[in-house]
């Protein structure tokens, strides 16, 4: 849509198109690609039947027979991010093939050279995460609405759904990322009423994606998110299973580490932390921001933008109106919920789902998991991120919290 020049209102301090923010589907890339051009059908083969070639331990081999492509002919950022997609899940198999006990130490050249390209031109890592995992990894499936996946892993329904009801909470946000702008529009312009119904947009927003996340307990079965698919996220820093990371062939003869996926790495709850001024502690404080090194780099931008911006909460403890702070708590309570209920599904699908895996593994004669494998052990405690887990998420519960604005 093109800007006219006479418009009335001053530009409002955030354009979010700058920082590749769609006003439709936020930070999740619109309408991605599902196909690359032609010269990339050896990538996209593979990307094709992943869970057919991990499960059947045939992945590796088939990686090493791949011939080794120049991203030359890759144009735009839809192709790019199409092909970081399809080269990480293909890097999590390769790895992860074998489980925690057969990892290997070297990704070949003819996937790694290309993978480390495509992902310098993004800006981001060489793994697997939030922003490949879900925010460019959706189609519509149908006329009506309904969406699938673009690749896949070994999971079925319950990966198809993990990733699904993920994509669904990025999207009820987006109403909420509008609010930021009008937000912090409203400030620099005095505008109480704007900022008012800005902060019950994001409150309405944040209490959508609970809504939304809760949808996870009817499409993801906890053993199966378990056993099957939570190695296939995990990454090579901080997991005793590769504590030595890995060799990128033909980029660099030293090993590199790279952390897993993580809920930390989606932009949208950063975002709203800043807004709200949340100052979580050191260490988890610490995490979060290394987190933002697995997002795009625009996100990351804007991201640095709100950092600078004025502060929220202290023109409402200057401003002195109590319906203006009532909006604001209810942000802080929404969003104290959204990560109370997130501690809630972490607690089912890995503290609960780990103590059972152990009990199995201590019956040898037992039924095997749904991989007809072991169920890892070495992120027993921790997140596929690195974390340890219920410390780092219960902090950052506690923290929203103290972030309310007494009456």
């Amino acid at each position: 849509m093109e800007s006219s020049d006479d418009t009335e209102e001053p530009p409002l301090p955030l354009a979010l198109s700058r920082f590749q923010v769609s006003e439709e589907f936020g930070f999740l890339l619109p309408d991605p690609l599902t196909e690359l051009p032609a010269p990339y059908g050896p990538w996209m083969d593979l990307a094709h039947e992943l869970p057919q070639l991990i499960t059947g331990h045939q992945l590796r081999s088939r990686v090493h027979q791949m011939p080794q492509l120049s991203t030359q002919h890759l144009q735009g950022r839809e192709e790019l991010h199409l092909a970081h997609l399809v080269l990480s899940f293909i890097t999590m198999g390769y790895v992860w093939q074998e489980g925690e006990e057969g990892t290997v130490q070297v990704l070949p050249r003819n996937l790694a050279v290309p993978y480390w390209e495509v992902s310098q031109a993004l800006g981001l890592p060489p793994i697997l995460s939030h922003a490949d995992f879900v925010l460019a990894n959706w189609r519509r499936k149908d006329p009506n609405g309904n969406l699938d996946t673009i690749i896949t892993l070994p999971g079925g329904e319950s990966l198809r759904g993990f990733i699904l009801v993920t994509l669904l909470v990025e999207k009820a946000a987006v109403p909420g990322i509008k609010a930021i702008v009008q937000a912090l529009g409203a400030i620099l312009q005095s505008d109480e009423e704007t900022l008012h119904r800005a902060l019950e947009e994001l409150a309405g927003a944040i209490e959508a994606m609970s809504e939304a996340l809760r949808r996870m307990h009817d499409y993801v079965d906890p053993e199966v998110f378990y056993s099957v698919i939570r190695i296939f996220l995990s990454g090579w820093k901080d997991n005793p299973a590769m504590p030595h990371g890995l060799i990128y062939e033909g980029v660099s003869p030293e090993p590199m580490a790279f952390s897993g996926g993580s809920a930390a790495q989606s932009t949208v709850l950063h975002a709203f932390d800043e807004l709200l001024g949340i100052c979580h502690r050191q260490d988890t404080a610490a995490f979060l921001h290394r987190m933002r090194d697995y997002m795009p780099r625009p996100h990351r931008a804007l991201l640095r933008e709100l950092q600078g911006a004025v502060s929220l909460k202290q023109w409402l403890l200057s401003s002195g109106d109590a319906r203006l702070r009532a909006a604001f708590n209810r942000c802080v309570c929404a969003l104290t919920d959204f990560r109370s209920h997130h501690i809630a599904i972490v607690t089912k699908y890995i503290a609960i789902a780990a103590a059972k895996a152990k009990a199995r593994r201590a019956q040898p004669s037992a039924r095997a998991g749904p991989s007809a494998g072991k169920p890892p052990a070495a992120l027993e405690a921790k997140g596929t991120g690195g974390s340890h887990i219920f410390s780092f998420l219960k902090s950052i519960r506690d923290t929203t919290r103290e972030g309310m604005i007494s009456a």
